[in-house]
């Protein structure tokens, strides 16, 4: 199963607060809007990409744990682009100092882009549709991206400002300077 996308504009144009109450009474699905206003309705994952989701947000919670620099979020996480996307990655990560100055409604999705977002391809995922959300991310002020895809057994990395760069079965990935000394194990998780 793929995912669904709704193109509902012109026809109905809906508030972020309409969107936020939509996904609140549909808290069974995963629903993301796209800066044009289309609504995608993704289906569950296998229980394989289950797995490697929570291995890799296992690994970025208990670096965060020990780090204290910054707030880690699964999948879970609504953000709300500067584009006026409203997206959900994989596994995202904001530096506190960012996080405090906003100071923003736990209970709201985040008004802001994450510094950190990691895209885990799924059996069902479209690769370009994935590649045009990361590059979205990195439009809206992500400064580090991972599209890590177990089918093709490659990662690419999506810097602010740099060309995206593809590894091929690569066995960890490095936070750089934007999660400094965070190194993603990728065993289970690329495997």
């Amino acid at each position: 199963m793929t995912a669904l996308i709704l193109n509902l504009s012109p026809t109905i144009e809906l508030t972020d607060e309409q969107f936020f109450q939509l996904c609140q009474h549909n808290q069974d699905l995963r629903i993301e809007r796209t800066a044009q206003g289309e609504l995608i309705i993704m289906p569950p994952t296998g229980w394989g990409s289950g797995n490697r989701n929570g291995r890799l947000n296992q690994q970025l919670f208990n670096w965060t744990d020990i780090d204290g620099t910054g707030i880690a979020f699964d999948s879970s996480t609504g953000y709300k682009l500067p584009n006026g996307a409203n997206r959900s990655p994989d596994a995202s990560w904001i530096s506190r100092e960012r996080l405090e100055a906003l100071n923003p409604d736990p209970a709201k999705f985040m008004p802001m882009s994450p510094d950190f977002a990691v895209e885990l391809r799924s059996a069902t995922d479209s690769l370009r549709l994935l590649q045009q959300k990361m590059q979205e991310y990195l439009d809206c002020g992500v400064r580090l991206g991972w599209l890590i895809d177990p089918h093709n057994q490659q990662v690419e990395i999506y810097r602010l400002g740099q060309n995206v760069e593809v590894l091929k079965s690569p066995s960890s990935l490095s936070g750089e300077d934007v999660l400094p000394e965070f190194v993603l194990d990728l065993t289970g998780i690329l495997d």
